[in-house]
């Protein structure tokens, strides 16, 4: 594949380092024909979880069967809880689809992520509603709120859901398979705090809700960052498993859970061994395969992988590592993402990531070539692979496709990794019809999680009157 694109050849390198960088290329570069078999899979996986529970795209109710107008006004706060924070939102609707938010950020700690989660975000809601002297007395009624919670829960109405299972690195005991409303509540109770949780929200639904307040045109959100994950409307007349009432709008969000695509028989995405490693070593082995190669958490741990089996041939480093790069988790995705882009005659950036954060002393020029060719295939590979499910969710409402169709994205890898939007709108290009593809937009849902949890609660409130 080198001849065929020069950034793939390394200057200075000898024949069996072009060979392995070669072999590289081969497996992470992936052609518009297998692309498209993946996203066959991928609808027919989206019909299977359409028509019954319990398959690998989960395809949950959201409970959320309106679209916000745009013209809403209000002051509404939101807990948005991510994999590496959680957030304290109160966010102002202005009526003309824009808003404005104050908010707080707290780190998860580790005790959070592992044992003590809800305690942890109910003083997180006490301390954010205390600084600002919003904490309702007895007299006062309670405050609603939406939740933001981004790990998969089987949504029981707009305001209840059993947690399916943990992901992004948490693991919290005795959580899976209960209410983690019920779970936050009991928290919020302990500490006498009169916060009532009104909506539940997936980050994907939110960020949906929060692009459609701002334009009525979206249809589809997605998270691209730490994790991976898309909510849509759909038709409720394509949801066989739907027991419930039928919603006058006709339609119902989606939450997609689209990252544990392909997680049960590993046959359709394209495993090389270094993802096989990485899945293997991993807290949730077989589970959140898509997720795995897109995601901003597992893109580090791929190109460590690759570099260590390069050291390993004495192909990269003259075979030297060091504990750092011996340790997982070792190099942040962050570190790809400066050395893709990396244009220093010397490639003095990547050199500064070797030598003083992974520390391993005198690279040369080639090593060098080689971590950025490493960043650049892992990076492209992600953004290919992330217009898969794109793709196939688009064109299963293709009707919509003949108007306006707005596509809201929030996340890391879509905001920060470079070239990702270009190489995403590219690809999704690529498999939708030109006449249909110029109505699609895709926009930067900035803070669309929390800003969509804080919308949601606003549209429970309606719902309760």
């Amino acid at each position: 594949m080198s001849s065929t694109d020069s950034r793939y050849t390394i200057v200075g390198a000898r024949p069996e380092q072009q060979a392995a960088i070669d072999l590289l290329a081969s497996q992470f570069l992936l052609t518009d024909e297998r692309l498209g078999a993946i996203i066959k899979e991928f609808r027919r996986r989206m019909e299977e979880g359409l028509a019954a529970d319990g398959k690998v795209l989960k395809m949950i109710p959201s409970y959320v069967t309106r679209r916000p107008l745009g013209t809403e006004v209000g002051s509404y706060f939101a807990i948005d809880l991510g994999g590496t924070n959680l957030r304290m939102l109160k966010v102002t609707l202005d009526g003309r689809g824009g808003v404005t938010t104050e908010h707080q950020k707290f780190a998860l700690t580790e005790e959070a992520k592992s044992r003590t989660l809800f305690d942890f975000v109910a003083q997180c809601v006490d301390t954010f509603l205390d600084e600002r002297n919003l904490r309702p007395s007895g007299q006062q009624p309670p405050i609603p709120m939406g939740l933001t919670f981004s790990y998969p829960v089987q949504q029981t109405s707009i305001n209840s859901g059993t947690l399916v299972q943990w992901t992004k690195g948490l693991n919290v005991p005795g959580c899976v398979g209960r209410d983690v409303v019920r779970l936050l509540q009991d928290a919020l109770l302990r500490l006498g705090l009169r916060v009532k949780i009104v909506a539940l929200v997936n980050d994907t639904v939110g960020t949906l809700l929060s692009a459609a307040y701002s334009d009525p045109a979206a249809q589809m959100g997605i998270i691209f960052g730490t994790g991976t994950n898309a909510a849509y409307y759909e038709d409720v007349a394509n949801l066989a498993k739907w027991k419930g009432p039928n919603p006058s709008s006709g339609e119902m969000v989606l939450n997609m859970e689209w990252g544990a695509f392909d997680s049960d028989d590993f046959a359709f995405l394209p495993f090389t061994p270094h993802d096989i490693k990485l899945d293997r070593k991993s807290i949730n082995p077989r589970k959140q395969a898509y997720e795995k190669m897109i995601s901003g958490m597992y893109l580090g741990e791929i190109a460590r992988n690759i570099a260590l089996w390069l050291a390993d041939q004495r192909l990269l480093l003259d075979g030297r590592s060091s504990e750092i790069l011996n340790a997982m988790w070792s190099i942040d995705t962050a570190y790809l993402s400066s050395g893709a882009v990396d244009t220093t005659p010397d490639l003095s950036e990547i050199q500064q990531v070797i030598e003083k954060t992974l520390n391993i002393s005198n690279s040369t020029f080639v090593d060098r070539q080689i971590f950025k060719v490493i960043a650049i295939l892992v990076g492209e590979r992600a953004a290919r692979l992330s217009a898969v499910g794109v793709v196939a969710t688009l064109t299963k409402r293709s009707d919509l496709l003949n108007k306006p169709t707005t596509v809201g994205i929030d996340g890391s890898m879509y905001e920060h990794y470079p070239y990702f939007h270009e190489i995403l709108v590219e690809t999704v290009s690529h498999f939708i019809p030109q006449e249909q593809f110029k109505n699609i937009k895709f926009t930067l849902a900035k803070d669309g999680s929390g800003v969509g949890a804080a919308i949601t609660a606003m549209l429970a409130a309606t719902y309760d009157s």
